[in-house]
């Protein structure tokens, strides 16, 4: 889905600016020459680049390639419990087909969640199923000292939230788990749970980072204890309005810079996730601008590309790139 942008004034910077240049900054600051520590690595869905994605299998080797968290994505079956699996219909991965709600529980253990999973033209997993795990199958496998990010899909929130709560309540995981969702249902519904630690919505990481990349000034800048996640580079639509239409310009923006990150930074321990981490020059630029952590999709590959960097890390001085 393309992110919209609406400025008739900045359109024209936008266009230049977020397809690589540097934008004019917005504060004086252009980050350190050097950094002493790297961002930590979080396993998307499991591993999704390793292994199949949201399975014990991608877990099992998350941990193995010494990743720091694990994010997974959570949806609900049709007898109520919680699973983990992504897309809106089983057969973009599996043997089936039909929504994860049409399903009980002990019928999706049964599937193939890496019947769609291949390496170059090999499907290794057809001959070795691997069934859709439960949230409490997960959190078991998981050791209870690395934190785990549920990121919810599906809606409605609130019967997924309440069985969602009801596990980490059995399984005393609260202390350790974390709430994203693009969807803000989950925000309100999550909220009834005075334990759950929740980052904030999709739209308002979003419009902060815009409200920065325009400069329109960090005229609200996330609260302490915030937990923050959005994209390093985003495909946006630039629209500009025009008396008698509109013009439309795709572009690549770098969501995470120098001037945004100060932004979310002006409040203390704000936590800062970028997503889609997936290259050592990207890995660089987020250690440079002083990133928490960042998604990635391969965690053996990023465990190589941390291995690699000679520390303390030498920054360059346009966008945090490392040198």
């Amino acid at each position: 889905m393309w992110g919209r942008l609406r400025s008739a004034v900045c359109v024209s910077l936008l266009g230049a600016a977020l397809a690589g240049c540097a934008l004019p900054p917005v504060t004086s600051g252009e980050g350190p020459s050097s950094v002493a520590s790297l961002p930590q690595i979080i396993a998307h869905r499991g591993g999704t680049g390793d292994a199949p994605e949201n399975t014990l299998e991608a877990i099992r080797q998350s941990i193995d390639h010494h990743a720091d968290s694990i994010w997974l994505t959570v949806q609900i079956s049709q007898d109520g419990v919680p699973v983990l699996y992504r897309p809106a219909d089983l057969s973009s991965l599996t043997d089936a087909k039909g929504p994860v709600s049409g399903r009980t529980a002990a019928e999706l253990a049964g599937l193939n969640a890496g019947w769609s999973f291949r390496r170059g033209d090999a499907y290794l997993y057809r001959d070795h199923p691997l069934g859709i795990p439960t949230l409490r199958e997960a959190l078991r496998a998981i050791p209870p000292a690395m934190p785990v990010i549920l990121d919810m899909k599906a809606l409605p929130a609130a019967p997924q939230a309440r069985a969602v709560a009801r596990v980490l309540d059995e399984e005393h995981a609260w202390s350790r788990v974390s709430i994203y969702s693009t969807e803000a249902d989950y925000q309100q519904s999550f909220a009834a749970y005075p334990q759950a630690r929740l980052f904030e919505s999709r739209d308002a990481t979003r419009g902060r980072l815009v409200r920065v990349l325009l400069n329109q000034g960090c005229v609200d800048a996330p609260p302490e204890h915030s937990m923050t996640a959005f994209e390093l580079h985003r495909a946006l639509t630039v629209v500009e309005k025009f008396t008698l239409g509109e013009g439309r310009s795709d572009v690549q923006a770098t969501m995470w810079t120098p001037a945004t990150v100060a932004c979310f930074r002006q409040k203390p321990d704000v936590r800062i996730v970028a997503i889609a981490v997936n290259d050592a020059d990207d890995y660089r630029r987020a250690a440079c601008l002083g990133i928490d952590a960042v998604l990635v999709d391969s965690p053996l590959k990023m465990a190589g590309v941390k291995s690699a960097i000679t520390m303390p890390l030498q920054c360059g001085r346009v966008g945090g790139v490392g040198r």
